[in-house]
Order: structure tokens, then C-alpha cells, then sequence
């Protein structure tokens, strides 16, 4: 029988069992061995082995499929939500675009040795800033299978080993993906461990991870707002935050009503489960004619909207039962579902006020023919991403010609945005001489 002593001296002081935690550090150890090759890596030989793991993945698919079905009706079993499941799914178009997007890697330029700035100092030394790996990059996020994938290859790419820990809910599919990827590695003479995966360790090896200072160079977290705050709060790891998605569309008094019903349906409807799906609509107040027509198509298309009462006389009759008054609440959320927080406006200034208020810094979008209008919307909202008359779903790593995305950071430190290939890099002083020693 154990003693509350030994019970003790089997855990650290986060409560993560002493096993957990020597294995993770076992896994950062090696991560950081194998990247040593990867870093100073010829792009032909990465770029060969990210197109082996995309010829991989679509002979793969079979398993893949297999596991990811697995993997959703555990996730049904356990009530979790359509949005999440959607996430989680994978079918043969989703594997084939997984594909596709580590081949759009191979096509983009290594940012690994790139000179930012250089010059010649009057002492006569050479002084050069070059893009460098970030070294070793941990990844926490949860029932994403595609993200196993886009951070794999954007990792290797840039001559960065990963960590990931996907979660509980994907586990099979990516225990099958990270096989898939970890063979076309050592099949092109790296090691396969540059990529490894610790979901078998489960949430101990999640908060394991985020205390690797030293040994693990970055954190990124993706997905809801509770895992990215747990992160952010509890790592001791340098953390990359990305955030999440309270994503804003407002429709001009100039709007075109034809746009402004095209855009708010692509923004809201084309996949309303991801971080750049629009969440709340503002609508001037003059741009009756637009307004009416964006609701009846949203309504049509089985959004549920949350509205004040500008947005409720222009409802459809028929709309009556898909819709309620908006509160505070919904002005705040996230819905990643057929959901729609929809205000009117008296103005630009007081669209741009709301949205100060409630946006996460993520994307936000306008549709206007007022050009004056776009140019301070442009230069006032202070966020990622700004959108001039198109959807809000272009700001994806794959849209913007990254090839893929680790994730849509929000903070300010480093990288902003839509993070592809220069944003797993950081930089390194060179200073050639002759003998210089300084007076």
C-alpha cells in the first residue's frame, strides 16, 4: 500500500505523474536531435519528402478513413457538437486538400537562409540578417486533423521539428496521419523524429509540454477560447497565441445589394464551424433595401439570428421563427453554427465603435462603394485581418498563397495573422570580419 509520501513523489508540482513528465521529456530531447539535420536541410530534399507525403496521404486515404470514422462516432456517442464534429470529419475531397496543401508547400520558396538586410560597416565588417528555424515547435490543439498535416509540413519546410497533441477526440485519425508522415521522413533520410505526437499521454502530457522551457522553443495553441487561455495562462514555454473568432461584416449605406447578399452568405454559410466564419453582421441603417434581402437569404439558408430591433422590421414573415432578440451576450460570441448576431447602425463611426468593443482582433470585413469609406475602415480597425468587399473566409493561410497556416495568430509579438512558412522562422546577426576588434 503507498504511503501520501509516496503518492507525492509521484507527481511534480502541476500534479503531472513523474512517468508523464520524463517522457515528455524524453520526446522534447529527441525532437530537438533530429531537427539538427532539418535545419540546415537543401530545400530540394525537403520539398521531395513533402511531396512523399502527399503522395502518402492520398494512398493512406483508406486508413485514414477508417480511423477517422472511429474517431467521429466516438465523438456522436459523446454528444459532441455538430460544429466540432465538422472539424473533426475527414472525407476524400478533405484528404485530397490536405494533399493539395502540402504540395503547394513544395511551390513555395524556403524561407530557411533568406537575407533580410545586409551592408558593409565603415569598420569594414559584413553585417547580414538571415531567416533562421525556430528550433523546436510545440502544437496543442483539439479534434483537427487537418492541423496535424498543415503544421507538419509548414514545420519541415521551415527546418522546424514538431511536437503535437491534437487531443483525445482525433486520436486515432492523427495516431494514423503522424505514421503516415513520420514514414515519409525517415523514407527521404530524416529522422522520423521531427514529428512526433503525445496524445497517448493524454491532458498530463498537454500541461507536461507547456512547461518545456528550454526544450521546446515555441507553443502554439489552436482552437477554442478555453484551450487557448489555459495555454497562454500556464505555459511557461514562449506561446504564439492565436485567437478566437468573433468575426465582424458590416454592409455599408453604399453597399451593393447583390454583394452584400453574395458576401454575408459565403462569410456565414460556406463552413460555419472554423475562426474566420462572419459572427456578427452591422448593417447601416440606410441600406434598407440590402439589409432586407441579406436576412431573407440568411433566414433561407437556415441561419438563426439574434437581432435588434433595426434588424428585426426588416425580417421576413416568414423568418419569424429562426430568430430573437439580441443581447449583450451575442454581441460577444463565438457561435461556430448556423447562429448570426445582426445590429443595425446609424453609421460608420458606430459600426467601427461596436466592433472595437467586441471583436477578438481576429478578421473584419465591410462592403461599401464608398471609397472613402473602406480607406478608414481599412486604417481605423485595429485587427488581423481587413476585408474591403469580399468574404471574411479569405483569411486562410491556403487563400493567401501560404500553402497552409499553423494558425491566425491575434496577438501582436512576432507573427500576426495568418501564420504560413516566414512565421516559423527567426532571424540571426552574421558579422564577417577581418580581425576587427572594437576600439
Amino acid at each position: 500500500m503507498s504511503t501520501t509520501a509516496d503518492s507525492a513523489a509521484a507527481t511534480d508540482v502541476s500534479g503531472v505523474p513523474t512517468e508523464v513528465r520524463d517522457a515528455i521529456l524524453k520526446v522534447a530531447a529527441r525532437a530537438r536531435k533530429a531537427r539538427g539535420e532539418l535545419a540546415t536541410a537543401r530545400r530540394a530534399r525537403k520539398d521531395e519528402t513533402l511531396q512523399g507525403m502527399a503522395d502518402a496521404l492520398l494512398a493512406g486515404a483508406p486508413a485514414i478513413l477508417a480511423a477517422n470514422r472511429k474517431d467521429v462516432e466516438d465523438g456522436r456517442a459523446k454528444g459532441t457538437s455538430e460544429a466540432m464534429l465538422d472539424r473533426l470529419s475527414l472525407d476524400e475531397q478533405r484528404i485530397g486538400a490536405l494533399a493539395a496543401a502540402l504540395e503547394e508547400l513544395v511551390a513555395l520558396p524556403d524561407p530557411v537562409g533568406n537575407v533580410m538586410r545586409g551592408r558593409d560597416l565603415p569598420n569594414g565588417m559584413h553585417l547580414t540578417q538571415l531567416r533562421v528555424p525556430l528550433g523546436v515547435v510545440g502544437a496543442i490543439y483539439e479534434a483537427r486533423p487537418n492541423v496535424t498535416v498543415d503544421i507538419a509540413g509548414l514545420a519541415l519546410k521551415s527546418g522546424n521539428a514538431v511536437i503535437l497533441r491534437g487531443g483525445s477526440a482525433a486520436r486515432h485519425t492523427n495516431t494514423v496521419l503522424i505514421q503516415i508522415l513520420r514514414e515519409q521522413a525517415l523514407a527521404h533520410g530524416f529522422e522520423a523524429d521531427i514529428i512526433q505526437g503525445i496524445d497517448e499521454y493524454g491532458r498530463d502530457g498537454a500541461t507536461a509540454l507547456m512547461s518545456e522551457r528550454g526544450s521546446v522553443d515555441v507553443l502554439i495553441p489552436r482552437g477554442g477560447r478555453d484551450l487557448i487561455q489555459t495555454v497562454v495562462r500556464n505555459a511557461k514555454v514562449p506561446v504564439i497565441e492565436t485567437g478566437e473568432g468573433n468575426v465582424h461584416l458590416f454592409i455599408d449605406a453604399s453597399a451593393p445589394v447583390k454583394m452584400a447578399v453574395d458576401i454575408a452568405l459565403n462569410a456565414k454559410t460556406q463552413r460555419v464551424s472554423v475562426c474566420n466564419s462572419a459572427e456578427t453582421l452591422l448593417i447601416h441603417a440606410e441600406a434598407e433595401e440590402a439589409g432586407r434581402e441579406v436576412l431573407r437569404a440568411l433566414s433561407r439558408a437556415g441561419v438563426f439570428l439574434h437581432v435588434d430591433a433595426g434588424a428585426r422590421a426588416w425580417l421576413p414573415s416568414a423568418a419569424g421563427s429562426s430568430a430573437e432578440t439580441a443581447t449583450d451576450e451575442d454581441w460577444g460570441t463565438e457561435y461556430l453554427a448556423l447562429e448570426m448576431a445582426v445590429k443595425t447602425v446609424g453609421s460608420l463611426d458606430e459600426a467601427m465603435e461596436h466592433i472595437r468593443r467586441w471583436s477578438t482582433g481576429h478578421t473584419e470585413a465591410i462592403v461599401t462603394n464608398d471609397l472613402a469609406n473602406a480607406d478608414r475602415f481599412v486604417a481605423e480597425i485595429d485587427s488581423a485581418a481587413v476585408i474591403v468587399n469580399a468574404s471574411t473566409r479569405f483569411t486562410d493561410g491556403g487563400q493567401l498563397g501560404l500553402g497552409a497556416e499553423v494558425g491566425i495568430s491575434t496577438q501582436k509579438m512576432h507573427a500576426r495573422g495568418p501564420m504560413g512558412l516566414e512565421e516559423l522562422t527567426t532571424t540571426k546577426w552574421v558579422l564577417r570580419g577581418q580581425g576587427q576588434i572594437r576600439p
